[in-house]
């Protein structure tokens, strides 16, 4: 209706200025010659009105087609910023974000987000495009769902969460490992980022530097997510994993906990989640284990207590497990240094930090795989790197050898379910096919 009340404005103003004189003429004439007795209204043929079709009005010329700007959110923007730098006036962009607010705060839009802007068509006036009115604008903070904002008349906006239709597909890949894990699983198709994860959910148990050895395999199923429009958006969960490992399986299947959380259980209903982690760091190499050394500065052989990292500098380091920091400051030869106690028998040290996380103090409660602090090479360090050290009650032990104590065992009705649920993804995973060689995505 605004387009329409629009074009017959529009329509008027082009209206010949005789022709609109002479109708204010011919109407009072009119109005004083006509009575209820007359025998005929007067015809057409008697008042000469000017055609409407002969009027030179085109309606392409008058209306724009709808403009629609796609913005991707960058780091330091913020909506009221990006909505203005489209054209819609400030005032409206106030408004709508108001209305937004009730359904998704603007707080929450983070780099990478989609915003869409689409404004009514606009209508040229004496050669002039009218001002810019929102017609729809749509906040896409994942692919699973949209927030959608609407005028509704008067300069008020209504906002509404709309889900979108995804689809998740299921790929297998199985290998037998030649020379490292990466290699092997990456040449049969699996990606990075899903090879990566598969290493985490791993980590607690598997020494990826020595444990794995040629002739072992791997076998994994995970899932790849398609927009509402078919196209390939990212990969999804690993729901099993299985690392076969001198002929001893390692199962892992995902599972949703009755208190809604996501882990990985192996085949008996044990978490894949020790209490500790033996490499509290993603994408290191092990540079040197624990054992009697040559020390690289000192120059004469003394006991290395703890197992080396070498990462890039700045590289997250995690704590191994939930605890409670008791040491957070420079330790001498350690540099930059963080002691966790995670119980009466074990905790956890963790040196040459280039710097602490914030928030990690002395006294602070951390849980497990939280960020602690960033690789670096202070104190007695030849390279960046993260010299980690577990201590059973007091005394440092070999990371890497050490049995870790267990973490959560399900039992009873949660065993059950679980159960049920390895079953299930047993089935799914025989049913894939197993190409040599699976698709990206």
């Amino acid at each position: 209706m605004k387009i329409l009340g629009k074009l017959l404005r529009n329509v008027a103003s082009r209206l010949p200025t005789a022709v609109l004189l002479v109708s204010a003429m011919l109407l009072p004439l009119w109005l004083f010659e006509w009575s209820p007795s007359d025998a005929a209204m007067p015809t057409t043929a008697e008042i000469q009105m000017p055609d409407v079709a002969s009027i030179p009005v085109d309606i392409k010329d008058t209306l724009s087609p709808p403009e629609i700007k796609k913005i991707t959110v960058g780091k330091g923007d913020t909506l009221m910023a990006l909505l203005v730098a489209t054209g819609l006036p400030r005032n409206d962009s106030h408004h709508a974000i108001k209305a937004l607010s009730k359904k998704f705060s603007p707080k929450r839009i983070r780099p990478g987000h989609e915003i869409v802007v689409t404004f009514e068509p606009a209508v040229a006036i004496d050669g002039k495009d009218s001002a810019k009115e929102l017609n729809k604008l749509v906040v896409r903070p994942d692919i699973y769902k949209e927030y959608v904002v609407r005028p509704t008349g008067e300069g008020r906006f209504k906002a509404a969460l709309e889900k979108k239709a995804v689809e998740t597909k299921l790929s297998r890949a199985e290998g037998t490992i030649d020379s490292s894990l990466y290699v092997s699983a990456t040449k049969t198709g699996v990606p990075v980022p899903v090879l990566m994860e598969m290493i985490r959910i791993f980590s607690w148990d598997v020494d990826f530097q020595r444990g794995i050895r040629s002739g072992d395999k791997f076998e994994i199923m995970y899932e790849r997510i398609f927009t509402d429009k078919g196209e390939f958006a990212r990969y999804g969960n690993i729901l099993y994993a299985n690392l076969i490992l001198r002929g001893d399986p390692r199962s892992l299947y995902r599972h949703r906990t009755r208190q809604g959380t996501d882990d990985y259980f192996d085949d008996k209903g044990r978490s894949a989640r020790k209490a500790l982690m033996r490499t509290p760091i993603n994408g290191a190499r092990l540079s040197s284990g624990y054992g009697r050394r040559r020390h690289p500065i000192l120059g004469y052989t003394k006991m290395h207590r703890g197992a080396d990292f070498a990462a890039p500098s700045g590289t997250p380091i995690y704590a191994g497990g939930s605890g409670t920091v008791v040491y957070r400051a420079r330790k001498g030869g350690y540099g930059n240094y963080i002691r966790i106690r995670h119980n009466s028998e074990y905790s956890t040290a963790y040196a040459h930090m280039k710097s602490f996380a914030r928030k990690v103090r002395r006294g602070s409660r951390v849980r497990q795989g939280q960020v602690i602090g960033y690789v670096g090479s202070t104190g007695r360090s030849t390279g960046p790197h993260l010299h980690y050290e577990i201590l059973r009650r007091g005394r440092q032990v070999n990371p890497m050898r050490i049995k870790m104590p267990s973490g959560k065992h399900l039992k009873g009705k949660e065993l059950a379910l679980f159960t049920k649920v390895r079953d299930k993804l047993d089935i799914k995973y025989a049913s894939l096919p197993a190409p040599s060689k699976v698709a990206r995505n």
